[in-house]
């Protein structure tokens, strides 16, 4: 039997307007999208968007791991994330899982594993509202992370790898003081400890670093998977990411490496929290900045699950990017970026992937003097059926 559902009384947010009308499913994709008045389900005038598909959150791991020393078991770990993706508007999510590790935790592939298999086991069961894929971040630093990989051969929803290097002194930690910074701030180090280990980083670094970038590239190309640079700050990392065939480049540091990814077209990912913020805790780049040269294409969380809804809608409220163009930002350029080309927009024959926005007015405030807007998420609907 088919199944049929109408969503009248919106503004619909197509791809290059929003019109006052309703949207009609059937059986799990969009039939028909009419101007004006329609009987169905009334969302009295409410913002309707494409779920928002997220590329690079790190936030499952913190439901893990609530506290240092702390482990929680990874399906409810997983549906506790899942409910708080879900409630900002999430419907597609490839969640990071982190490999490799110069901290001195020896356990970070178990636990790498057992996330892994928390999300495969949820999403098997369908007891998850949004749809999970795992987006497995690569330390090319560290000596093992090559057989690490190796190690996700059997992990079918793996779909995305990105490529980083956290040394201190290059990429995100050019700035050695902002890396000293996070760490004692993370109690991973005691204050007397950390130039040496400072130094030891620098020198496993320049040994496994390239070969382990080039090796994971290959398995990546040789698997299917989708593939991402992380942190480049200079034109010849750019240049270095495009000859592994890289299309996706998260979070440049740098101006410089940002327009030189899209003049390789790359996609620049960058993280909502800066939008939010006002620009990036590590002193880097700020994404508002790369928003107003062009050079930004997809938001996504990082740490905060709630922060792409909230930039776009605040970023139309100050009249620096029409809404039209944010929903891309969140949806349509995440989900063309990793071949999910039938989500990531309303349009007729696509996936009922769909979200029930309220903008909610604040006071405006110094850094919003035309109005504070906050988004509240008052449904989502995966393939029509409505999970939230």
């Amino acid at each position: 039997m088919s199944r049929e559902t109408v969503l009248g009384n919106a503004r619909i947010v197509l791809d290059d307007e929003i019109l006052h009308g309703s949207v009609h499913i059937r059986d799990g994709e969009i039939a028909d999208i009419t101007a004006g008045p329609a009987a169905g389900e009334d969302l009295d005038g409410d913002l309707l968007i494409p779920g928002l598909v997220e590329l690079h959150t790190d936030h499952l791991e913190s439901h893990a791991r609530p506290r240092p020393g702390t482990r929680w078991d990874a399906v409810p770990a997983v549906l506790a994330h899942d409910v708080q993706l879900s409630g900002a508007g999430v419907t597609t999510v490839f969640d990071a899982v982190r490999i490799g590790t110069l901290e001195g935790r020896d356990d970070e592939t178990t636990f790498a594993r057992s996330l892994a298999a928390g999300i495969e086991q949820a999403q098997q069961a369908g007891i998850t509202r949004v749809e999970h894929f795992i987006h497995l971040r690569c330390e090319v630093s560290a000596p093992s992370v090559v057989a690490e990989f190796e190690a996700f051969d059997d992990v079918s929803s793996l779909r995305l790898a990105s490529l980083m290097d956290h040394t201190p002194g290059q990429r995100q930690y050019a700035d050695v003081e902002a890396y000293r910074r996070y760490m004692l701030g993370k109690g991973r180090l005691p204050a007397d400890a950390i130039e040496e280990f400072i130094a030891q980083l620098k020198e496993i670094a320049l040994e496994h670093s390239v070969p382990n970038r080039k090796a994971i590239a290959g398995l990546a190309a040789d698997r299917g998977i989708a593939l991402a640079t992380h942190d480049d700050a200079t034109v010849e990392h750019v240049e270095e990411a495009a000859s592994f065939g890289v299309r996706i480049s998260e979070f440049p540091t740098t101006e410089v490496a940002a327009r030189a990814a899209r003049e390789r077209d790359q996609l620049v990912v960058m993280g909502a929290p800066n939008i939010v913020r006002g620009g990036s805790q590590s002193g880097n780049v700020a994404a508002a900045a790369l928003l107003d040269l062009g050079l930004l294409d997809i938001l996504s969380s990082d740490y905060v699950p709630s922060s792409p809804l909230q930039a776009i809608v605040q970023l139309d409220a100050d009249g620096r990017c029409p809404l039209v163009e944010g929903v891309r930002l969140v949806s349509g350029n995440p989900a063309r970026a990793v071949g999910l080309d039938e989500r990531g927009v309303i349009a007729v024959g696509k996936r009922a992937d769909l979200v029930r926005v309220h903008p909610h007015a604040l006071p405006a405030t110094p850094r919003h003097p035309r109005g504070h807007v906050v988004p509240v998420v008052r449904a989502v609907y995966r393939q029509g059926v409505r999970v939230s």
